[in-house]
């Protein structure tokens, strides 16, 4: 039984390492030249932030300690306002517990060296699928000299929101797709190292709030911070001037501009790029084509779990080929079965989350509720925890989270009537 996996991203590359050590041979497809070997596109990072279901995956593998030796550990938010003293606000209740920024280029790298040294596995780079047969798997890719047919008993699409794998599916109408594509539109910027240091504090993931729109930012290894501005379509044409930019960016973000001095090239020259909820039923076809990844359910990366969603994406499917003995027909299906509600739910919480990062972080009662939620957690130990607690520091499927979550919420309203009667004890079980 051999799999053809398209797209030899974080999704693919991982899947493959998955698959080599089953013992099935692979050939990973990828419509790029080998990006170990090439120079990251200007602008199109996206710093990822890799949290317990990400780790899940690569610990699987054997890859966690080698690819997090140069992750920097984001313990919570720091925020920074227009005007006024930075706001710091940890991640757990322990503040021990961190979310790990790395770039999404080293850790693809790491994961396509440990998938081409696994045993079974041949990589091809330069072939882009231009036609698919999903009864028989049968396959064309153009190269950069020429047509190249293709077969597998399995193809698996892990070729990202854009998957030519899922356009094929739909235009042979054997599945549906649909894109809410959000009114945003994102822009990288750098803040390069200060004489040799960091110019903000590493260890938190920095957010500049204002309200419509947001600037993030990550650390980087090198020292640096990748930005990323999240404004609302339209915005950025605007301002069309290296005047109005400075104008601009001296308003809105008076600490950013001495940080960054090549803030209106970067603001020039990067390309705009396009955030989106990805919605496709089925993800397979004939027990013999598969979606998976951001080829089957993209989101927006307002919770940081994208790469996470995707890894585990990976784990479920492992799973499924376990309990379906290897059977790819039976497989395919049961990952879907098990795997739909738990990304329609992150989906969901990822576009709560941006209103959350751009509206709420800075707001006084934003600040006494997290504060509260942190005093419960201290208190009922077990019985209740955040969400951001169960999403980013556990892997209590996303679905069970939103429910879990719903409960406490349920169960909150009456907990101040409940500890005036000293009926703690039924307190406790209803916030199970």
């Amino acid at each position: 039984m051999t799999v053809a996996i398209v797209g030899a991203g974080l999704a693919g590359s991982l899947l493959t390492c998955f698959l080599a050590r089953r013992g099935v041979p692979v050939t990973l497809y990828e419509r790029r030249p080998d990006p170990r070997e090439q120079q990251a596109e200007r602008g199109r990072s996206i710093n990822l932030a890799i949290s317990e279901r990400g780790l899940d995956a690569l610990r699987r593998i054997g890859l966690a300690d080698k690819v997090m030796a140069d992750a920097l550990p984001m313990k919570g938010r720091m925020i920074h306002p227009v005007e006024g003293p930075l706001d710091f606000q940890q991640y757990s209740v322990s503040g021990d517990r961190a979310i790990n920024s790395i770039s999404r280029g080293a850790l693809n790298n790491a994961l396509l060296d440990a998938a081409a040294a696994a045993p079974g596995v041949e990589i091809r780079f330069e072939h882009r699928l231009v036609g698919l047969d999903p009864k028989t798997a049968r396959m064309t890719f153009e190269t950069p000299d020429r047509t190249v047919e293709a077969e597998s008993d399995v193809v698996l699409g892990t070729d990202g929101a854009g998957s030519a794998v899922r356009g094929r599916l739909v235009a042979d109408h054997l599945v549906d797709e649909a894109v809410d594509f959000l009114d945003y539109g994102y822009k990288e910027l750098t803040i390069p190292p200060a004489a040799g240091a960091f110019a903000l504090d590493p260890g938190a993931l920095h957010i500049w709030p204002r309200g419509t729109s947001m600037m993030i930012a990550l650390p980087n290894p090198d020292r640096s911070f990748t930005c990323t501005l999240f404004w609302p379509n339209g915005s950025f044409p605007a301002l069309d001037t290296p005047a109005a930019i400075e104008d601009h960016f001296r308003t809105h973000y008076p600490d950013v501009v001495p940080l960054a001095p090549d803030l209106v090239d970067d603001y020039q020259q990067n390309p705009i790029g396009v955030l989106g909820t990805v919605h496709t039923a089925p993800w397979q076809a004939f027990g013999r084509v598969g979606l998976l990844g951001d080829a089957a359910h993209a989101i927006v990366p307002f919770y940081g779990q994208g790469a996470n969603c995707a890894f585990e994406d990976v784990v479920e499917l492992d799973r499924c080929l376990e309990d379906s003995d290897g059977e790819w027909a039976r497989a395919l299906p049961l990952f879907e079965l098990r795997r739909r509600e738990n990304t329609e739910a992150i989906a969901e919480m990822a576009l709560a989350n941006f209103v959350e990062m751009r509206d709420k972080v800075a707001s006084p009662v934003f600040r006494l509720g997290k504060r509260i939620e942190h005093a419960l957690e201290r208190a009922l130990p077990g019985h209740y925890a955040s969400r951001y607690e169960l999403v980013s520091f556990s892997t209590t499927p996303y679905a069970e989270v939103q429910q879990r979550v719903r409960r406490q919420h349920q169960a909150l309203a009456g907990v101040v009537l409940l500890a005036g009667l000293g009926l703690v004890g039924l307190t406790r079980r209803l916030l199970r």
